[in-house]
């Protein structure tokens, strides 16, 4: 049996070829699938009933299981989505004003094992397929309808760039397909440089958000193990280099931690870093959870780092966390976890960086 939903688009035409159905036939299962989210052959009422059972007999309509739904007092919903492998993924609802974004997770588990992190905790399971993906939005969308979903970011658990083939199909169907434009996708990377320029040949005018939360070789180290293999040099000149369309710019994410990164001498080394490129700087003060070695700056010290940034020119926001009582923040993932595993609720899985 055949996940249609498994198959990109000229996989799904060449289906429909060896069935001796006529073309049209792909692209009413690609808007009933995409658009009108089926759940099953049988919702596909433009089919003839003899041609769904036909069809019911060789493939299906795969569709990922709701396993726990969490709302926040913000309005952020949290959503666990079961696998049919028996692993779990979630994703994040961010609805702020006429804006409604899908925060989607691209891996199961996470192998970056930033020290900041919950998610890291869990181990590394796999990445997700394309369809894994996109059913994320589909699924979200069904849920939460009519609210139309808006922007995509690719900030749950995993790392995307890590399984570029994978969400650069899913980028792929989601401006195809869901009909949302690429400059409303946004994929953030920990910093894997030579796949930050596959990014920008394979999937142009998707946004770029880089992760990098602090202005040294030594401390980003110290927080992301990626730093030693892709130091700061080489991630910054891999973002001079990336081609973007006029009026786009770069976000760089910085959390930041209580002594640690939020100085005065801090700041002034991160507008150095950003001088001449595009770009805007989400600040984001680091969300807690049990166990954590790190602290969250004061709202004053937050404030006046900001300012200091903004006075140099460069154009920083502080991002307020979303759905924080929901474990649904920055940083409070719990990716890798299983539905086998903790069989009633999943509450502490997932996360998602704030809204760009």
């Amino acid at each position: 049996m055949v996940n249609l939903k498994s198959l990109a688009e000229e996989e799904l035409a060449g289906f429909v070829r060896s069935l001796g159905l006529p073309a049209y036939r792909t692209r009413q299962l690609l808007h009933w699938i995409y658009e009108k989210r089926a759940l099953s052959l049988q919702e596909m009422t433009v089919l003839p009933k003899a041609l769904r059972e036909r069809l019911s007999r060789a493939a299906y309509i795969g569709n990922l299981t709701l396993l726990d739904r969490s709302i926040s007092a913000d309005g952020a919903e949290k959503f666990l989505f079961g696998l049919d492998d028996g692993e779990a993924v979630e994703t994040v609802l961010i609805p702020e004003g006429s804006r409604t974004t899908i925060c989607v997770s691209s891996q199961v588990g996470c192998a970056m094992n930033c020290r900041f992190c919950l998610t890291g905790r869990g181990g590394f399971v796999r990445d997700l397929k394309a369809h894994e993906i996109v059913d994320q939005v589909i699924a979200v969308q069904r849920l939460c309808a009519p609210r139309a979903v808006t922007n995509i970011v690719f900030m749950g658990t995993g790392e995307p760039l890590k399984n570029l083939s994978n969400v650069i199909e899913a980028v792929r169907r989601m401006n195809g397909l869901l009909k949302i434009s690429r400059r409303r996708i946004t994929v953030s990377t920990s910093g894997v440089v030579p796949e930050i320029d596959r990014l920008a040949g394979m999937s142009p005018s998707v946004n770029l958000a880089v992760s990098l939360n602090a202005a040294t070789d030594e401390l980003r180290s110290l927080l992301m193990p990626v730093n030693r293999r892709y130091p700061i040099r080489s991630l910054i000149s891999a973002c001079r280099r990336y081609p973007l369309e006029p009026r786009r710019r770069i976000t760089f994410e910085y959390i930041l931690f209580d002594g640690l990164n939020d100085s005065k001498r801090d700041a002034q080394r991160l507008v150095g870093l950003l001088r001449g490129i595009p770009s805007k700087l989400n600040l984001i003060p680091f969300n807690p959870y049990d166990g954590a070695e790190f602290r969250r700056p004061a709202d004053g010290k937050v404030e006046a780092f900001r300012d200091m940034i903004q006075s140099r020119g460069i154009t920083a926001v502080v991002r307020k966390s979303r759905g924080r009582d929901i474990l649904a923040a920055c940083g409070q993932l719990r990716g890798g976890q299983s539905p086998r595993e903790h069989p009633v609720c999943m509450s502490e899985t997932t996360s998602c960086r704030a809204a760009l």
